[in-house]
C-alpha cells in the first residue's frame, strides 16, 4: 500500500558504494519513504559513466540486481548522450518513476549531458512531486549548487567550478571523502576550501556513506547513513564530523 507523498521526495547524496550490499540499509530507507519496495518503480541511470567503455552496462546491471533483491520494480535507462536526453523512448522510461538513481563516473559529463534537456526536466519535476532522487559520487556531485572540476584537480590546476543542478543549492559535495588526501593532498584541499563559491558549504561524504534529506514529521532534515562519516566545513576550515544516525546541521533546501 502506497503512502501519501511529501513534496519534494527524499534526496540521497552517496559517497560511493552504489548497488552494493553495504548500501542496502540506505536504499531500503529510501524505498520506505515511498511506501515500501512494492510501491516503488526505480530507474537506474548511468549517464556519468558514459565515457567509460562497458561501464554504463555494468552499472545498470548491478542496479537492476540490487533493487530487485530489495523487492522493487527496476528499469535500466541508457541515457548517455544529449540525444538520448531528448529521445522519446528514454523520456517514456523516465516518466512516472518513483526513484531516480544516478551512478558514478564523470560529474562534468553528466551535467553537460543533462542540462536544459527534457530528460532532466522530467526527473526534476518527478522529484518535486515526491519521487526520490539519489546520486552516487559524480551522480551526487551534480546535484549541488556547484560541482568541482575533477579533471582540473587531477591535472594539478587551481580549483574550477561548474554550475550544478542546484537540487541542494547550498552544498558543494566531495564524495569518496576519506580518500581525498590520496588524490588531492592537503595543499590542494586547502585551495579547494578557499575557492569554494560564495554561499556554499563544502561537504565531504565518505565511501559507503550517504547524506540523506528526508521528511521528519512536519520538518525535513539531513541525516547520515552508512559505515563512515560526513564532514561539514566552515570557511575557516573548521570541520564538524557526523556519523550514522546523526542529524546534520545544514540549511533547508
Amino acid at each position: 500500500m502506497s503512502i501519501s507523498r511529501t513534496k519534494p521526495g527524499a534526496l540521497a547524496l552517496v559517497g560511493s558504494g552504489e548497488y552494493l550490499s553495504q548500501m542496502d540499509e540506505t536504499d531500503r530507507f529510501l524505498l520506505d519513504t515511498l511506501g515500501g519496495p512494492a510501491a516503488a518503480r526505480v530507474v537506474v541511470i548511468p549517464t556519468a559513466s558514459a565515457l567509460e567503455l562497458g561501464m554504463p552496462e555494468r552499472w545498470n546491471n548491478m542496479g537492476v540486481d540490487h533493487f530487485r533483491a530489495l523487492g522493487a520494480q527496476v528499469s535500466p535507462v541508457m541515457l548517455l548522450t544529449r540525444d538520448d536526453a531528448q529521445d522519446e523512448r528514454v523520456l517514456a522510461d523516465l516518466r512516472g518513476a518513483d526513484l531516480y538513481y544516478f551512478s558514478g563516473g564523470n560529474p562534468e559529463h553528466v551535467i553537460e549531458t543533462l542540462r536544459d534537456t527534457p530528460a532532466w526536466q522530467i526527473i526534476r519535476a518527478g522529484y518535486a512531486a515526491g519521487a526520490v532522487l539519489a546520486g552516487c559520487s559524480a551522480g551526487a556531485m551534480m546535484l549541488g549548487g556547484y560541482t568541482l572540476s575533477v579533471r582540473a584537480v587531477m591535472r594539478g590546476q587551481p580549483p574550477r567550478w561548474l554550475l550544478g543542478f542546484g537540487v541542494a543549492p547550498g552544498i558543494v559535495l566531495l564524495p569518496h571523502f576519506d580518500r581525498v588526501a590520496d588524490f588531492a593532498g592537503a595543499e590542494m584541499f586547502r585551495a579547494i576550501l578557499a575557492a569554494a563559491p560564495p554561499d556554499t558549504t563544502l561537504v565531504g561524504v565518505d565511501e559507503d556513506t550517504a547524506l540523506v534529506h528526508t521528511p521528519n514529521g512536519a520538518e525535513r532534515r539531513w541525516q547520515v547513513f552508512g559505515r563512515q562519516t560526513v564532514s561539514v566545513f566552515d570557511r575557516e576550515g573548521g570541520r564538524a564530523i557526523y556519523r550514522a544516525g546523526d542529524a546534520v546541521a545544514l540549511g533547508p533546501l
